[in-house]
Order: C-alpha cells, then structure tokens, then sequence
C-alpha cells in the first residue's frame, strides 16, 4: 500500500492538493502521513508518495506529481489526450502564474516573511490580473477540463485557496464573478469538502501588525492624530508659500516669449495607393511599403485580382469540379440579404465568420464554394418602394396598377440591388460571384414554383380559413417574425397609422352579458383588451370544475348591441382564479378562442375587413375604424349600465415590423404547408446525429419547435413575390356545385395556366373547354423561396453537375435567431424535396447589438453601415444618411440624438481587417454581443503594430536573405528562437483547434497573443543584439543567420494563420516576403496551405515554462523601473534565487532578461548572498527576488519632495472624504450608487497614500 507524507499545516495548500486527489482515488487511497518522509527517501519535500511494491516501489516527490499520479489513478487526469494536455495546462498555470503571486501577498500577512507594503500592494495587483484571466476563461464553462472535476480544477482551486481565505474581500469577488462560482463549486464538492472542511471567504484582508523601530520609542511618546494632521497642514502651508516665492522670482528673471501653441491630437495617418494598376491586376509589391500601416493603401487593388485570378472559384487549381479531392469539399451559401438596401454590422458579423471559414476551407486544399446570392423580401421591398412612390409622386400602388408597380420595384432593385454585392465585396467576401443569384431570378423562381406544385399535388400544401396575423396598414398576411412583441407596464396610447389620436393599450375592462331567462337579472361579469371584438363575440367561457357557474350549463347570455344568444361553455382552458373565472369568446379574433370555437363548434363571426373597418355589426358601429370602436363600444356599455370597471393590464401588444401597425388575428383563406410530418423528419435528423447543430443549447430550442410545430401560413396579400401558380377553378357544367375560395377541392396548381386547366378537367371530369381559371393574386412567403435557395441555386430540379456535386452542402452558418424561420424551413424542405438534408452542420453565432444591449434599429440611430466603420464618416454624414432614409420625421430627430450620444466625433478609419477581426474575437457562442464600434480601432493599431513588426523584420532579413526550402529546425537554434519557436506551434495548434470548434474568440486571441506579446514584445526584442552582435563580429554571422530563418519562419507562417480573419493586410505582407520555392509557391496567400500542427509540432513544455519565469522576472524589473521612473536609464539588477537550478537559469537567459528589461548588468545571487545596499526591492516569484539598483540613478531629495507633495494631497481628499461619508444622514439621504464611488476613491486615496508613503520610506534609506 502506498504511503503520503504530508505537511499538518492547515494551508500548506500543495499537500491539500495531493490530499483532495488522493480523494478522488478511494480504491487505491494511500495512508496518510504527517511527518517528514524518513531520509532514506532522500525527499526533504512534502507532499512525497511512497509507492508499495505492488505499483514499483518508487518515490515520488512534488505536488504536481503526486497530485498526477493520484488523479490518473482516479480518472481525473483527463480522459484522453487532449483533455490531458488540457490538465497539464492548467498545472502549468497555476505553478507559474497563480502560485507565485498568491505567496508573495499571502505569506506576509501569514507572518512568513517580512512585510514590504509596496511589494505587497503590487502582488495584490497581479493576482487580481491573474484571476481575471481565469475569470475569462471560466465564463462559458462550470469546470476548467470537461464537465466534471478533473486535476485541472483541484490544482488551481488549491493555488487560489489562499487568497480566497485571507485576500479577496467581497468587492473582489463581485469582479470575479466566474472565478468564485467555481471556487465556490469546487470546494463544496464531498471530497474537497473532507479534506478542507467548511471554507470562510475573506470579509476583509488580515491586518498586520507593524514592527515598531526601537530608535523611534526614544523619541518621546508618539504624537496623536489631530497633532499629525495640524502639522501636516502648517508644512504644506509653509511649502506651498515657498514655492509660490520661487516661482514669483524665477518669472522675473525669465524673459516674455510667446505662449506655444497646444499640439494638436495625433490624426490617424491615411495613405493611399497611387500607384496605376488597372483592376484586376497584381499590386505593386515591389515599392517600398508606407511608413505606417494605412487601410485605405492596403485594401486597394488585391480584390479584383484575387477575383480575376479565380482563386474564390471551387474551379481554381482543378481540372473540374467534379473530380475526387483527397482533403474534401467544403460549400455553404450565403444567408441572403434583403435587397432592401444595405447591410448593417450584423450582416458584418455573418459575413466576417463565414469568410473566415471559407478562407480556412480553401487554404486546407478543399474544394471550396462559398456562393452568394440576394433574397427579394417581399413585404419587406414592397414597403420601401410604395413609400417611395407616395414621396416622390405622390401616388400607391394601387394608383399605378400591379404590373406597374412590379416594374418600378425591379427598377429600384437594378439600382440599389448592386450596393450589397459592393459591401460585400469591401468585407473581403470570398463569394463565387459567377455563381450569384438572386431569389427572384428565372432559375430560382422556376424551382419556387416546381416546389410549390409538387407539394400540393401530394397535399402537403393545402388551401384552408384560419387565423393570421394580419396587417391592416399592407392588407396582408405577416409572419411571426415580422411581428414584433411590445411590452407595456399599464395604460399606454400608442401611434397607429392612420390614426390622428393616439390610442389607448394596457388597461383591462370588465362588463357584464346577462343571463337568459334569468329572473333575478343575473349577470355573468368579463372582462378584455380588446373591447371592440365584443362585438364578434360567440359564448362565455367557464372551467368545468368552478362551482361559481355551475348552474348556468346549458344557458345562454345575451348580447347587448343585437339578438345573438351565446352559449356558456365549460372548457378546461379558463384560468378560474383569473379576474371573475368567466371569459368571454371571440373565435374569429383570438388564438385561444378560435381553438375553443373548434372544440365548442360555435359560430365564426369576422367584424373586420382587410382594412380594418368593422363589417357584420349592427349599426352605429358598421364601418367604424377598429380603435374608433373601441371608444364607442366602451360609451354604449355605459350608456347601457353593463360596464364595471377599468384597470392599468400589463400586455404585450403585436406590432408589424413593417409598417408599425398593430396586428390583428383575422380569418382569412390562405394557403398553408402541413408540418407535422416534416418537422418530425427535421427533429430525428438531429436526434440521431445526421444533423449537428451548434452551439448545442439551441438543440432545446429546436426539439420544442420541431415536437410541436404548427402548419405554415405560406401566402402573402402583396404583388411584390413568387405569385402562387394556383388557379381557382370555376366549372361550365350544371353537374358541377360552385365552389367556394377556401374549398381546396376547387383549387389546381400548374406549371402554366394550359397544365393548371387539364389538371382540373381530369378532376371534375369535364372537358377542359367547360373549364375557366382564375390565378391567385398572392404571392409567397419569402422564407419559402428561402428554404429552398440551398438547391435551388444549383438548378434543382434539373440533374447539374453543380446539383450533384454541391448539394447537401457542408455547414449552414447564420445568426440563432432565425433557427426556425429560415434553417428549420430549409431542412425540412430539403428532405421533402430532395430526400437529403441541405447541409451537415448548423452554426449559429449570436445577434449583434449595440454599446448599450439594444437591438440594431434604425429609429434608435444605431444602425451602422459596415462601409462606415471601414472608411470612417463624420456625425454630419451619419445624419444625413437618416435624412435620406425612410425614417418619419420624429424618428429621424430621435435617431441623430442616438447617433450624437455614441459618436460625437463621427466614426473613425478602422479598415476591413480590424472590423473583420473585431466580430470574430467579439463572437462568443450563444451569447448576444454588445458592439461598440470604438473598440474597432483597437485592432487598426493591431494592424499598425503588425505592419511595423514586418517593415522591421525584413530590414533584418536583408535583400538578399534566402529562405530555406522546409521550415525545419537546424539543431543551432538559441533559446530565444526555440522559445518563439514552440509558442508558434502552439498558436499553430490553437488555431487549428479553434477553428474545428468554431471557437473564434480563442482564434483571434492565439492569433493576437502570438503577434504581438510574443513576437513583438519579446522575440524581435530579445534578438536585436544578435544582429547587432553579428554586424560587429562577423564570426558571430552564424547564430545571426540561424535566427533570420526562425524570424522568417515566424512572419511567414504567422501570416498565414491571421490570413482567413486578415486577408488584406496578410496578402500585403505576404507578398513582400521572399518564397521558399519561388517556382512552385502559390501565388496569393489566400490559396497557400494553413499552417498544421503536424507539420508545427516544435512545442516544448521545458522552453515554455523557462521562458514564463524568465518574463515573470522582467515584468518584475520593469515595474521597478516604471514605479522610479527610471525611463531612459539602465540600472543593474540582483537577482536573488532559491536555489542553483534558478541560478543556472537565470544564467542562461541572462541576455534576454538584460535585453528585454533594459538593465545594465543581471546578476544572479544565491540564497546567502545579500543584495547590496540602495536596491528597490519586488519578489518575481517564489524561486526569485528582483533588487533593482537604484542609488546613484536618482535625485533621491527631488523624489522623496515631490511624495511629501502628493502625500498632502492625498490627505486632504482622504479627510475631506472621511468627513463627508461620517455624516448621521449620509446613508439616507446619498443615493447607494454615489456611497458606492464614495466608499472607492477613499480605498483607492488610502491605498494611494500607503504607496507613496512606502515610496518615500525607500527613498529615505538611500539618503
């Protein structure tokens, strides 16, 4: 049996990892020691495992390693490779990232070093840095490796343990939300819980008791605080007073001059490409690249020749599109936009994450299609040009007559149509634009109507009266998701169209309908929304169960405007503890009430027409405007003494997208798709796994659509559309019955009006002379024609080679708020038609909204045109383009506030790349993603640093630099190279995983965190002396050309993995790069192979974690440096190690710390050694403490004067605080926001002050 020595401390928290994992292994539980490992072991550290004979009898000594061993035992250790790599991982982080900081603010506090305030707070600092990385990492997950607890959450829960008890206060903890959900998830776990017991979070951090210096208590008893205080004051008085004197005789000496002029705010620079290059040739590569980095210089001229070339062709690098590729084939099409206009920054959003993909697909050698293509939105057009119309000319549509109208909406479509295809062209779009295709095109508007024939030949498409969402303002059937959901707290008037007043919503009013017969005068009391679909009413509702009504079954209540006797029904659907349990029931109005007129077989009463006047009532109300009647109905109640009461209500009230009416539920004959069938096909596709949709918490939302799917309202009252190829049969023939419209019995569809007629001859069995037709005059849902666009682009029907060799495609990406409308329909649809299902794979990102969480809406101003953000625009040019709009008045004033609060200065030049970059690294699945533009051009200064990192690495190259034909590593490699090295296969791997997960945050952070700290801030910095070395010593030329192969290694595969998200400024430094085989290389990087991690497979753990302490150290001395001010000076630097393998390591790297710190000499020290005299002092970490030399480098009189300064001031805010916050009626009468800001600055003043009382202490000491 295996023996663990452990240590008894109770927060020795590297034995209570071994003990929490030896836990999780119960079958094969060591026994437990508390003693020193006896010396024959030769282990002089705790934790040490002593394994029995049976498992080899070997010592192991270490937490890592005994906490390894005991989890891999218990099934902790990660349940294959990649999850292993993954624990291994989180090992790593925390003994090099967490655990240091942790110790050096927690064992002061713990008496277990000596107490150095400055060193203390920056630790704090670094911890919360540290854990706020965490944080980001734990926010889409419960633990850290998989779903369960592995080694991975033991180790790190174990590295914060100590914090968590005597560091971070509640204040922290809010800031660490995700940390301390799982901290807290962790420890409460039954084995945790064993071995640590109940945990205490820290309230506040342990105060420390300071040492009191025995020169001082020779100074007489210690002054009181009010002494201080009036001291403190008289010095800053008399200070001040001096300083005034001595400015006052320095500007008597000094002669006038002018007052300099303030500089003026550094523009962003713009640099254009003048360079003649006639479009679709190559870009001048050979000129010398600008000074800095310009989007409007680097996207010039590369998209019409990447066009040209065809590489965005699936054709590309193929003899057909029909012969075997051995890496595969990759196809989506794109979501077509509306072509009412233009795309906004969620279109980005879908467009920059579909590229990206396409762009990866292609560089992997796939045979890849991307294919475009525009949607005619229906309602959505109509309503463009018809307000168009009445602007321009004053006219309807109904004026100019429908194949009028049809032309002018296909004029504005020729004009404006094109604009999205430019903006998609501008976002870098690797579309296949031969294969283009718009909705309403003769290819695809063939496939509608093949679609819709064949689906009501086999009655899948059926003809029948219910109720839609109607909208008076189109006189049209809407979709659900045309109509949008308003919520209203209470009473509330509301705009309609066509309405002068406002018109009241929100309020509840209750009335009576009396019994009949009732002799007593009995009543039975409802109440209603709506108030004027009384008057379409057919029956009371009761639940069977409420003894209130009993006695009223097989009664009736009689109306008041008219004869109409209604039945009381007993229905299971009445909420009895709702209002007076009784409801009244209008089956031609109302959702519910239609389902309870169909089980009840009551009468259907319509009171509205399609413009929304009242019909079948009895007068004074008939052909009363719908909210006119409401007030009538309302008076005439109370004229009647059948009014009770009225009351606030909170409802949600439908409005049209559209045309921002209010939607009515109306009976109308439409025509629908029964769904049932098909949506059980749709749902099992994904339940047996031939469907994958991700990310999968919409499987959820998906499974409750699918199971309980309702038929599909597919006609549209418009003229814009796919007009519906059905005709209503009217039969010549005394034997034939006249039809009704909503009987399908009289309803045939054809190819052309001749098929339609001998289709209803064979039908009524007639001659086809005896028969007339009448085509109907809707038009389809656009989402029909859109769940078909994945093989309707192909051709479909007709057998094409692009049918057969694209469909099914490969992914569907989109945004999850149309899974339903457009993805379900297109699956469901595909099957149907085709037997197949449209694609293999669904992703769905998240809806993009704006800086504040608002939806993008153009009366809010918020809608922002890609292109802007791209090439920039003033305010006024964000307000003039709502002028242009379609916005009324009021809204236009509305949005230009909206526009004036987030951009006061308009929107700067971000460029495609950074705006491309920002929606992948800002997509996180299944989360809505709050935008704000002005962090766009965080990444154009990403782009400058890439772009100067490049103009510098090719300086270093030289002209005549020649790369090696295979990225290898040649043996000779220094540190520093094999460190850049491994990071970039580790990048390479991150990547490569990113992508296959449609993890895009994770890419872009891989991508950023490789270019910029690593390369940029370490690598290129670490070997400028290299170079300079070499230049000088010409017998040092060989490491010199070593690393200008890595560097080059570096740049040219680092572009290849930033080209799917970059593709502009990759192929600008791509080009300017040499080539490995000059012959055969690709010509673009956009068809060179994506760099994989088998080829890249230089990580090495050992270089790795060297390195991470290497720059804990240098961070340590630039902090230093950065806290004295030491900008331009190199000072040497002691560093004292634990032991000689720290030493041997500094050693090592002792170039790279001097390099990357700016010291001037690294001198490592062993325990012993002390550090001399006039040192700053900060411990990098618990192997290492850095002593930056400070004594000669600094005025020490000038620094410690100008702390005195600070330090009054600080006083003074801290008084003036503390005064303000002891006030009796603070708490009442300041609001707890302010308490809070108050309750801040002074932590923030005292700990300020705490600081620069340190700072001067230090100083004093080198006086």
């Amino acid at each position: 049996m295996a023996t663990l020595y452990v240590s008894p401390h109770l927060d020795d928290f590297r034995s209570l990892l071994a003990l929490v994992a030896a836990e999780y292994c119960p079958s094969s539980r060591p026994s437990i020691l508390t003693e020193d490992p006896p010396a024959s072991l030769r282990s002089r550290s705790r934790p040490t495992l002593l394994l029995g004979a049976k498992e080899g009898g070997c010592v192991l000594s270490g937490a890592s390693a005994v906490s390894w061993y005991l989890a891999s035992k218990g099934g902790k250790a990660g349940a294959e490779a990649k999850q292993q790599s993954q624990v291994w991982q989180w090992l790593s982080f925390a003994d090099n990232e967490l655990t240091p900081v942790a110790c050096a603010v927690v064992f002061p506090l713990m008496g277990m070093t000596g107490l150095d305030k400055k060193i203390q707070q920056n630790s704090r600092a670094e911890v919360m840095r540290v854990l706020k990385v965490l944080d980001q990492a734990l926010e889409p997950r419960t633990f850290l490796v998989g779903e369960s607890v592995t080694l991975a959450d033991m180790a790190v829960a174990m590295a914060v343990l100590l914090p968590f008890k005597y560091v971070l206060e509640p204040s922290d903890r809010k800031v660490l939300t995700n940390v301390t959900r799982w901290f807290t998830t962790c420890i409460n776990q039954p084995e945790f819980l064993k071995v640590l017991g109940k945990i205490s979070l820290c309230e506040k951090m342990v105060p420390v008791t300071a040492k009191v210096n025995p020169a001082e208590s020779l100074l007489g008893p210690p002054k009181t605080e009010a002494q201080l205080k009036k001291e403190a004051k008289k010095k800053e008085k008399l200070e001040k007073f001096q300083q005034k004197k001595e400015m006052e005789a320095k500007k008597k000496m000094q002669p006038v001059t002018e007052k300099k002029a303030k500089p003026e705010k550094k523009e962003l620079g713009v640099i254009t490409y003048d360079i003649p290059t006639p479009s679709g040739e190559k870009k001048d590569v050979v000129s010398p690249l600008p000074d800095s980095y310009s989007p409007q210089y680097v996207e010039a001229a590369w998209y019409p020749w990447w066009e040209k070339q065809g590489f965005f062709k699936p054709e590309y690098g193929r003899t057909s599109i029909g012969e075997h590729n051995p890496r595969g084939m990759f196809m989506m099409c794109i979501p077509p936009p509306n072509v009412t206009g233009s795309l906004h920054l969620g279109h980005a959003l879908t467009n920059a994450i579909q590229d990206t993909l396409t762009r990866w697909h292609r560089m992997r050698g796939e045979t890849t299609l991307w294919n475009p293509g525009c949607d005619h939105a229906g309602i959505a057009t109509q309503v463009v040009v018809e307000k168009k119309l009445m602007r321009e000319k004053g006219m309807s549509r109904h004026d100019l007559g429908r194949e009028k109208f049809i032309q002018e909406v296909w004029k504005w479509k020729n004009e404006k149509g094109d604009r999205i295809y430019h903006q998609l062209r501008k976002l870098g779009s690797s579309l296949d634009w031969d294969r283009a295709c718009f909705t309403m095109d003769p290819k695809l508007s063939y496939a509608v109507q093949e679609a819709f024939i064949r689906m009501h030949d086999e009655g899948v498409i059926y003809r029948s009266k219910r109720l839609v969402n109607w909208s008076c303002s189109l006189n049209s059937a809407i979709s659900d998701i045309e109509v949008d959901k308003k919520e209203l707290s209470g009473r509330t008037l509301l705009p309609v169209p066509g309405y002068k007043e406002k018109v009241e919503f929100g309020v509840l009013v209750s009335f009576a309908y009396k019994v009949e017969g009732s002799a007593s005068d009995e009543e039975v009391i409802v109440a209603t929304t709506r108030i004027e679909t009384m008057l379409g009413d057919t029956a009371v509702a009761v639940h069977p169960a409420d003894a209130r009504y009993r006695h009223l079954k097989g009664k009736t209540v009689l109306h008041p405007f008219c004869d109409r006797k209604m039945p009381v029904v007993f229905d299971d659907f009445v909420d009895m503890s709702f209002g007076t349990g009784a409801v009244k029931i209008t089956p031609a109005h109302d959702h519910n009430d239609y389902e309870v007129g169909v089980r009840h077989n009551l009468a259907f009463i319509n009171i509205l027409d399609e413009n929304g006047l009242l019909i079948n009532v009895p007068p004074p109300f008939l052909g009363m405007k719908r909210f006119d009647a409401r007030k009538a109905v309302l008076q005439a109640l109370k004229e009647r003494g059948q009014f009770k009461d009225v009351k606030d209500n909170p409802m949600v009230v439908p409005v049209c997208s559209r045309s921002k009416d209010i939607v009515e539920p109306l009976m109308k004959p439409q025509w629908y798709v029964s769904c049932a069938d098909m949506g059980k096909q749709a749902a099992d596709a994904v339940r047996e796994g031939r469907l994958r949709i991700v990310p999968d918490h919409h499987l959820k939302t998906w499974f409750n659509w699918m199971d309980n799917i309702r038929d599909w309202c597919i006609s549209r009252q418009l003229w814009w559309g796919h007009r519906i190829p059905a005709y209503f049969v009217t039969v010549s023939d005394g034997s034939v019955e006249p039809g009704e419209d909503m009987d399908g019995h009289y309803w045939v569809s054809g190819r052309s009006e001749d098929e339609a007629r001998e289709k209803a001859a064979k039908r009524f069995n007639v001659p086809a002379d005896n028969i007339s037709l009448r085509q109907d005059d809707d038009v389809l849902d656009t989402w029909f024609s859109s769940g078909i666009f994945p093989f309707s682009i192909f051709g479909w029907p007709n057998e094409t080679e692009d049918l057969k060799v694209f469909y099914p495609g490969t992914l569907l990406e989109t945004g999850h708020d149309i899974l339903f409308f457009w993805v379900a329909r297109m699956v469901m649809m595909g099957l149907k038609l085709t037997g197949k299902l449209p694609f293999e794979e669904v992703y769905l990102h998240a809806v993009v909204r704006d800086a504040h969480g608002r939806k993008m809406s153009k009366s809010l101003g918020n809608v922002i045109d890609p292109l802007d953000v791209i090439t920039g625009i003033a305010l006024e040019g964000l307000h003039a383009q709502l002028t242009d709009s379609n916005l009324d008045p009021l809204e236009v004033e509305k949005a230009k506030q909206g526009q004036k609060a987030d951009y006061p200065n308009g929107i700067p030049e971000c460029g495609t790349d950074a705006l491309r970059f920002a929606l992948c690294a800002y997509t996180s699945q299944g989360r809505d993603i709050n935008l704000d533009v002005n962090r766009i051009l965080g990444y154009r200064h990403f782009c400058n640093k890439l772009w100067n990192a490049v103009k510098f690495a090719m300086r270093t190259l030289g002209d005549n630099f020649v790369p090696t034909e295979k990225a290898q590593l040649c043996g000779e490699e220094s540190v520093s190279d094999r460190w850049i090295l491994s990071r970039l296969s580790a990048a390479v791997a991150l990547c490569d995983a990113a992508f296959k997960t449609y993890d895009f945050p994770a890419l872009t952070t891989a991508i950023y965190n490789f270019w910029l700290y690593e390369l940029c801030d370490v690598y290129l910095e670490s070997v400028k002396p290299v170079f300079i070395k070499a230049k000088e010593d010409s017998s040092c030329e060989r490491p010199a050309l070593v690393c200008r192969q890595t560097l080059y290694t570096c740049l040219e595969v680092g572009l290849r993995l930033l080209s799917p998200l970059m593709p502009f400024v990759a192929e600008e430094l791509y080009q300017r790069l040499p080539r490995r085989r000059p012959q055969s290389d690709p010509p673009s990087i956009c068809v060179t192979p994506y760099p994989d991690a088998e080829e890249f497979c230089w990580q090495c753990e050992e270089v790795d974690r060297d390195m991470d302490f290497i720059m804990a150290v240098v961070k340590t001395i630039r902090s230093l440096r950065s806290d004295y001010k030491l900008t331009k000076t190199a000072a040497d630097c002691y560093l004292q190690c634990t032991d000689s393998a720290t030493v041997s390591l500094v050693q090592k790297y002792s170039l790279q710390i001097q390099t990357l710190s700016y010291s001037q000499a690294v001198i490592p020290l062993t325990a012993p050694q002390a550090a001399p005299e006039g040192c700053a002092v900060a411990i990098a970490s618990d192997r290492c403490t850095v002593n930056l030399m400070l004594k000669g480098l600094i005025d020490v009189e000038k620094e410690v004067a100008k702390l005195e300064g600070k330090r009054a001031e600080l006083e003074k805010q801290i008084e003036k605080l503390s005064e303000k916050i002891s006030k009796s009626d603070y708490k009442e009468k300041v609001p707890e926001k302010v308490q809070e800001q108050d309750a801040e600055k002074l932590r923030q003043s005292q700990t300020e002050l705490e600081k620069v009382n340190e700072a001067a202490d230090n100083f004093r000491k080198m006086m």
